[in-house]
């Protein structure tokens, strides 16, 4: 396979028939978009642009993740189809995409998630077939959702653990394949990559696969200003679904991140909104805070003329009933009794 064109580029480049031979065949490659109109708007001279990661099967940069992930534990011949119950702790971001890359290989999955979560995830996951095991966040915060996953372990047998937090395979996911997308349809003149962490597998990764081929790219990661971890601070409370976990991740690279950029919530929620209504881009909150990011980098004197490619993690639907909609879905509902849409 052609570096840099894992997924939907495969079948294209085959000849005759192009059709998946199923649903993980599709996850790879996603375009690039440049941001011209907020650049213009906002008086940007540097190139802003976007990984739109929503042409994922699920929509989910965490796609990658998952797929690497369960394949590399195949490879090492850890898990089969039919004997192994994949088990981890999730938000419902990597735990539905790890749900359908098990179902189309045959594997059960029990998800442990916290209790008060959106059940908008809870329903997704388990319409996959998922078994989802809540836990009161409130025993023993992250600790007591892992502890959960312990005893799973002791009372099943054949049990493999899918920890976004300290496996490689999920930063080899981005270094196999995010990265060199980047850089292939970039020409490889990407001059910054920037990207929250969350697991830290994209930071990590793409940033690892670009410093390899031009040591002088900068790589910025992203946190919430409330729970900037990574910059020492202590961690709180924040909105921004999907990064900030509270704790730095093992998987997380920080030798390689040339620096770090914080952006509140609202920040993060302001920019999501910018992009659907200047860009025509439905993007989620924490891509919001990735463009927030790139356009605080962009601003200086220093960045004219560069390139800055930033992840769009997700689709903004999965989003429909948190803040990041209220307002809009507060106009519905008072126009006419409500919108049946929503």
């Amino acid at each position: 396979m052609q570096e840099g064109r894992k997924g939907v580029p495969s079948l294209l480049s085959s000849q005759g028939e192009c059709i998946a031979s199923n649903i993980t065949q599709l996850i790879g490659w996603t375009p690039l978009i440049e941001l011209k109109n907020i650049a213009k708007k906002d008086g940007i001279a540097a190139r802003l642009v976007g990984k739109i990661e929503p042409y994922q099967p699920l929509s989910s940069v965490k796609d990658r993740s998952a797929l690497r992930l369960i394949e590399d534990a195949e490879e090492r011949g850890l898990i089969s189809p039919g004997i192994t119950t994949l088990a981890g702790v999730t938000s419902g971001n990597l735990g539905i995409r790890v749900a359908f890359v098990a179902a189309q290989k045959g594997y059960k999955f029990i998800a442990v998630m916290p209790a008060k979560l959106s059940i908008d995830k809870q329903i997704l996951l388990r319409y996959l077939g998922v078994e989802v095991i809540l836990v009161d966040p409130a025993l023993n915060g992250f600790k007591g959702l892992l502890d959960r996953v312990e005893q799973l372990k002791k009372d099943m047998e054949n049990v493999f653990v899918i920890d976004q937090f300290t496996n490689p395979a999920n930063p080899d996911a981005h270094f196999r394949w995010t990265g060199p997308e980047i850089w292939k349809d970039t020409a490889g003149k990407v001059d910054i990559f920037v990207a929250a962490s969350g697991s830290g597998g994209t930071v990590t990764g793409v940033g690892r696969y670009l410093k390899m081929k031009n040591p002088s790219i900068k790589l910025i990661c992203v946190e919430p200003a409330e729970s900037a971890v990574i910059s020492g601070g202590e961690p709180a409370f924040h909105n921004i679904q999907g990064i900030g976990p509270g704790f730095i991740p093992e998987i997380l690279d920080r030798s390689q991140i040339d620096e770090i950029v914080t952006v509140t919530t609202q920040e993060a929620m302001d920019m999501a909104r910018r992009l659907a209504r200047e860009e025509g881009l439905l993007v989620g909150i924490s891509s919001g805070a990735n463009a927030a990011a790139i356009l605080k980098v962009a601003a200086r004197e220093e960045n004219k003329g560069k390139m800055i490619v930033t992840m769009f993690s997700s689709g903004g639907e999965r989003y429909l009933n948190s803040e990041l909609f209220a307002q809009v879905k507060e106009e519905c509902i008072n126009i006419s009794g409500g919108c049946s849409t929503l």
